[in-house]
């Protein structure tokens, strides 16, 4: 894991003129990740653990929801949808129960945020999810966290029965009258169940697949009832807000992309882990104080959260990295997961690679995804193996198009993207492959490049 030591919205100048890279950084949930079992409620408390709940509980929990809505605090799962707003869905008055699930099943490729977070700092997700049931008037919430982090899993056990011994989970928690008991359940390793409808059917018991929609969860979601899904890294947010301020967290970032959040900074880079700081750092500044790519070695392309979301290239160095920079440049911000590549990486492979991902991990429920998705695989293996044809492109833009839009949940979309902007930046790529029979990336693939002649390659 990689943290900075010192809290900072804004980059601040050095004696010289020129500006630290580690001064851009902004460790709030990180910030003591590297001290001897920061994972405990004896060290959590030395670092104003639960403080934020103390000043929550003082408040009404409509004014908890409109503290956090006007912090802008946005999830930080992969939309942006704002927090406070999806709180303030749940109907009130209905004589149902309220339901709080923390969706920690995190799977997409390129994404490690959350399991870092939960290992080293779960009271942070503990602390927040009481503020959250206290605002949406729940009294039973859920972790759905990802079955095969083991090590995880008992770290967060152990959160939450140190969090009942201690009064902050059961009976009127520090007086406040507010009941609320949480369980920890471990999912079954299905990336389909990271979709948000699908965790609560999983949840439930059922086989994970998206739900039709509307009704949306606010209203009809766990057991039939009003229920909110958050991002881990969302919720685990919220204490700090309540306890520095909305203004202290407005601070940071930009004017519609506030706050900090985790870049996870991954692949052929110097110094891979977690750079918490606030939004809309470059990938520039993040590969400065990371140390940049490996050495002798250029960025070719790279995605700013997970494969799920289109690639960009070294042009886009500079892009903000907030929800509206980096959808002004054509992609999504989704979950930060900046995987780097640099110039010895095959394009085609790797879209190939992630298509294989995609299409092992559709549920099958609607044919765009199931379909699609194979079918996908098929021709991108058959480009990669020097089998394809000039033909084979149209049909995977035919293919990625019938994905996009159409399929039952963001799964057929998501599949779609390296699709579409690896044609968009590397389209000369494929042609290459097509017209070499093969992948030049590989000397084992490699084949007698004069010969190009073949009316089958040009069809």
């Amino acid at each position: 894991m990689t943290v900075a030591p010192e809290i900072g919205g804004t980059s601040q100048a050095e004696p010289g003129g020129e500006t630290s890279p580690q001064k851009l950084l902004a460790p709030v949930l990180s910030a003591f990740w590297d001290e001897p079992r920061s994972w405990t409620l004896e060290t959590y408390l030395r670092h104003d653990g639960y403080e934020g709940l103390r000043k929550a509980l003082a408040m009404s929990p409509d004014d908890v929801i409109a503290y956090v809505k006007d912090s802008g605090l946005r999830g930080r799962g992969g939309a942006g949808f704002p927090t406070g707003m999806k709180w303030q869905f749940i109907p009130q008055g209905d004589n149902k129960p309220h339901y709080l699930v923390v969706n920690a099943d995190e799977s997409e490729p390129g994404t490690c945020k959350d399991i870092p977070l939960l290992f080293a700092n779960p009271h942070s997700l503990v602390e927040g999810m009481i503020i959250a049931c206290w605002a949406i008037r729940s009294e039973r919430a859920f972790v759905y966290l990802r079955g095969e982090t083991v090590p995880v899993l008992r770290r967060l056990h152990e959160a939450v029965r140190e969090a009942y011994a201690a009064g902050y989970l059961g009976r009127d928690i520090l007086g406040s009258g507010l009941n609320l008991d949480v369980t920890v359940h471990a999912g079954a390793g299905a990336y389909i169940c990271g979709e948000e409808t699908a965790l609560l059917d999983s949840l439930e018991g059922r086989r994970g697949q998206p739900r039709l929609r509307p009704p949306f969860p606010a209203v009809e979601g766990l057991y039939a009832c009003p229920t909110v899904v958050n991002n881990v890294e969302s919720i685990a947010s919220v204490p700090a807000i309540l306890n520095k301020g909305k203004k202290w967290f407005r601070s940071m970032g930009s004017e519609k992309s506030p706050g900090f959040t985790l870049y996870s900074l991954s692949g052929h880079v110097a110094g891979p882990g977690q750079y918490e700081a606030p939004l809309g750092i470059t990938l520039r500044q993040l590969l400065a104080m990371s140390g940049g790519m490996r050495p002798g070695h250029r960025l070719k392309f790279w995605t700013p959260g997970g494969s799920s979301t289109p690639i960009l290239t070294e042009a886009h160095l500079d892009v903000p990295l907030d929800y509206e920079g980096v959808g002004a440049a054509g992609s999504m911000l989704g979950t930060k997961a900046l995987q780097c590549f640099d110039e010895t990486t095959c394009v085609v492979r790797a879209v190939t690679r992630w298509s294989e991902f995609y299409a092992h991990e559709s549920c099958g429920k609607c044919t765009p995804c199931r379909e699609g998705t194979y079918w996908l695989v098929q021709l991108l293996r058959d480009i990669e193996a020097g089998r394809g044809r000039m033909s084979d492109l149209d049909k995977i833009d035919d293919i990625a198009d019938t994905l996009n839009g159409k399929s039952f949940c963001a799964l057929g979309d998501g599949a779609a993207a390296p699709v579409f902007s690896s044609f968009q930046h590397f389209r000369a790529e494929y042609e290459e492959h097509i017209r070499g029979r093969g992948c030049p990336f590989d000397p084992a693939k490699s084949t007698v490049w004069a010969d190009q002649s073949h009316p089958e390659v040009h069809a």
